[in-house]
């Protein structure tokens, strides 16, 4: 299979994936071999080749945003058959026996293994998973549609949820990339007045078509205090930013798996029982709930392609902010 590698991570290395020849994987006990469509390219690929992000494997092939269909299954693997569509996203299993797991919670799994970090991923033309882990899609989504919904639609869904927010209530999305391109969309469809703080003034313009009634800097205030926000940029100063323009008794989830630092907060802003949470992975359970609501709403994804070669173009891209929505690969 052809498939791009990451052997060693390093910031400034314009180039950190190699193209490979690698051999295809055999659809052992459990697993399914998907040969694969497309893959998004998420921050967290980008923070993986820069080093941000420690690598648990290497080599590796990065990618958890993966669509294709099954090319054969193992023993076991029940539920699916060959030419099943399916899609492979960062949570690559779980040991479904720990106190995390039988509570529903195996995001929280210590034996977790996620898909692109502890094992292939898809940046390839073919990938293992564990089927009990492949997700199904609704086929209102093409392949292209489908791949951006599996990492930043999933967890800004698990976002919204965590920061508890009701429908109609005042939310703030600090960073308005790929993830909060479509949690803008759930937000607006449980009824939610949606506040939006970036750097860029595209964003903002794009933020407004999509209902957002009132726009900014990471440093302006809402002419409101909010009930909620999450925030996407992972920058601990967005975070005290995102805090101090809560009102009483509000929480703030942190969408990132890597930020740079947190900052000196006051207690000043913490008081009136303000939350400060943060969101790790996502649950199947998650992922079921998300992808049949973004099919009800139906949730539109903004992306642009590239080949499979042309991995590290992508990723150059959204180091540099030049990414309109996210960048999909295609095999």
């Amino acid at each position: 299979m052809r498939a791009l590698v990451l052997e060693r991570p390093g910031r400034g290395t314009s180039h950190p994936l190699v193209v490979k020849d690698l051999a295809s994987p055999e659809a052992g006990p459990g697993m399914l071999v998907v040969r694969i469509a497309a893959c998004g390219v998420c921050r967290t690929d980008l923070q993986l080749c820069d080093g941000d992000l420690e690598a648990h494997l290497l080599p590796i092939v990065p990618g958890h945003q993966a669509v294709g269909t099954v090319e054969s299954v193992g023993e076991g693997a029940f539920g699916f058959r060959p030419g099943d569509r399916v899609g492979v996203a960062w949570l690559g299993g779980a040991c479904g026996v720990c106190p995390a797991c039988r509570s529903g919670r195996e995001n929280l799994c210590e034996k977790a293994r996620f898909t692109g970090w502890d094992v292939n991923g898809g940046y390839a033309t073919q990938l293992a998973v564990r089927a009990d882990f492949a997700l199904r899609l609704p086929p209102a989504f093409d392949d292209l549609a489908a791949a951006p919904l599996l990492c930043g639609g999933v967890i800004g869904y698990r976002s919204f949820r965590r920061c508890r927010v009701k429908p109609g209530g005042k939310l703030g999305l600090y960073g308005f990339g790929a993830s909060a391109l479509i949690t803008i969309q759930v937000a607006r469809h449980f009824g939610c007045r949606v506040f939006v703080a970036t750097r860029s003034l595209r964003d903002r313009e794009k933020a407004r078509q999509l209902g957002a009634e009132w726009t900014g800097g990471y440093d302006d205030r809402p002419p409101t205090p909010l009930d909620a926000a999450i925030t996407f940029a992972p920058s601990g100063d967005v975070v005290r930013s995102a805090l101090r323009a809560l009102g009483r008794g509000g929480t703030v989830a942190i969408n990132a798996i890597h930020l740079d630092r947190l900052p000196e907060i006051p207690y000043a802003d913490l008081w009136w029982e303000r939350n400060l949470v943060s969101v790790a992975n996502f649950t199947r359970q998650d992922a079921a709930e998300f992808l049949q609501l973004a099919a009800t709403i139906p949730v539109r994804t903004t992306f642009e392609t590239h080949p499979l070669e042309q991995a590290n173009v992508a990723l150059e891209r959204l180091r540099e902010g030049r990414v309109d929505g996210a960048a999909v690969l295609v095999m």
